[in-house]
């Protein structure tokens, strides 16, 4: 399906972007993985995508030797909930740099090429908190507003270039996303998506003929359940 293509996925050792690692090399796709953890069986490049240090190598990295590029799969991010003053300026930092501008960073680190080569993906993967706020999640749910702002921006600049633009917005994956917080999806199997499912999502959005886009995806699970982990301890 993809001979020849090259694609950068983000937050590749785990979750959706694990899933993809697996699944475009399946489809003969070329696949540059980006995690703080080795990938194997594909080209790693390591980064803690929270270090603003090592986003600048990366993207200086990106622009100078990965110009060839199809495209550019943004599954990386982490949540962090809670009051809005129970967060300090460097956890808001952290938290924004991490899920939203070291994605706009990247983004701008790769687009050129494809512009000159008029023609190239841009995935970003937002969530269900991008599309309503919640409480507890004001910090996490702006930095998925923020993307789907970048998207539609993105979407107007570069369609006259070829570079297809689209963001896919699952809700509760069922993924390590959860291990360090106090809630998860219910224990049922229609209370998650799976990893799997959004990556097949993310494939067929990169299988469409040039000259259709995917603008914008919300995948659910069937019930939306939520388990207070603490309650249950």
């Amino acid at each position: 399906m993809f001979n020849g293509k090259t694609f950068l996925v983000t937050g590749a050792s785990s979750g959706i972007g694990a899933a993809l690692c697996e699944r475009l090399p399946a489809l003969h796709a070329a696949v540059v993985a980006v995690s703080r953890r080795a990938v194997a069986a594909v080209r790693h490049l390591q980064c803690d995508l929270s270090d603003a240090a090592q986003v600048s190598e990366l993207t200086a990295l990106l622009a100078r030797q990965y110009r060839h590029l199809d495209g550019v799969i943004l599954c990386h991010g982490y949540g962090d909930f809670g009051a809005l003053e129970e967060f300090s300026e460097a956890r808001i930092r952290r938290l924004i740099d991490t899920n939203f501008t070291s994605a706009v960073l990247l983004v701008r680190a790769c687009l050129p090429a494809m512009k000159r080569r008029r023609s190239g993906d841009v995935v970003l993967l937002g969530s269900e908190a991008g599309l309503k706020g919640g409480r507890r999640g004001a910090v996490y749910c702006a930095g998925k507003f923020a993307l789907r702002g970048l998207a539609q921006s993105l979407r107007e600049e570069c369609a006259a270039r070829g570079v297809r633009v689209s963001v896919v917005n699952p809700g509760m994956v069922d993924t390590a996303f959860f291990d360090g917080l106090d809630f998860a999806p219910g224990e049922s199997a229609d209370n998650a998506l799976n990893a799997e499912e959004v990556a097949q999502t993310i494939v067929a959005i990169l299988a469409m003929r040039p000259g259709a886009v995917v603008d914008e995806v919300n995948l659910s699970p069937l019930k939306s359940v939520i388990r207070n982990k603490r309650g249950a301890d």
